[in-house]
């Protein structure tokens, strides 16, 4: 799921999303993919050209599915609450969550399918834990907008907001080992693997992680 009103940061030379290059260096080449809302297809289009996989997509929007369909990818329309509960086990190799976990209704369930779906997953999501955030919450008073956060809070599709200790400390509830788990900072680069989680939690504008069943 695409944030619309961002301006997601991009890599100059290839001008894909930095998180994006990010996700596809996680997937191995010729895996069988699920991205789970997918937007645009933008991720699902640099997995294809980039790491030859065969993917497939659900999203929840119409005009997101159009335009999958309009660049040749097999994309449905779904609604991830409701429909990987339809999906067999071990169906995929990687099932991918972008920046969608903060809009589903049930964070914890969507996480058990895609740990049940697939043999990994890789789930990235804006961490409500950055500085910026706290200080227009303890400061201003006022509900963050940020660039991974760009809605008001009346009409914001954001109704899970979590931070990167909360993702772990969710992975852990639900079983889920971490195989990978990088923080990209402000400029959309990865901090440093040795910083401690506090850190990571503060600094970091997103998490992205590579999960697997335990």
């Amino acid at each position: 799921m695409s944030l619309p009103g961002t301006l997601p940061l991009t890599d100059m030379a290839s001008g894909h999303r930095l998180d994006f290059l990010l996700v596809a260096d996680m997937v191995e080449p010729g895996s069988r993919v699920l991205d789970v809302g997918c937007g645009d297809g933008a991720l699902l289009s640099l997995l294809r050209d980039r790491r030859g996989v065969d993917g497939r997509g659900i999203e929840i929007s119409r005009e997101g599915v159009n335009a999958c369909l309009a660049k040749g990818l097999p994309v449905i329309q779904g609604d991830a609450d409701t429909d990987l509960a339809d999906y067999p086990d071990d169906a995929f190799d990687y099932v991918i969550l972008s920046q969608t976990i903060q809009a589903t209704r049930q964070p914890k369930v969507v996480l058990e399918h895609l740990l049940r779906i697939g043999r990994r997953a890789i789930v990235s999501f804006p961490n409500f834990g950055h500085w910026r955030v706290r200080v227009d919450l303890g400061l201003r008073g006022r509900m963050p907008m940020t660039e991974n956060l760009p809605y008001s809070w009346y009409d914001t599709p954001n109704i899970h907001f979590c931070t990167i200790r909360d993702f772990v400390e969710l992975c852990r509830e639900v079983g889920a080992g971490m195989e990978k788990a990088v923080a990209l900072n402000a400029g959309g680069q990865p901090m440093r693997v040795t910083l401690p989680w506090w850190v990571w939690n503060l600094f970091g504008e997103q998490g992205v992680f590579l999960l697997k069943r335990r």
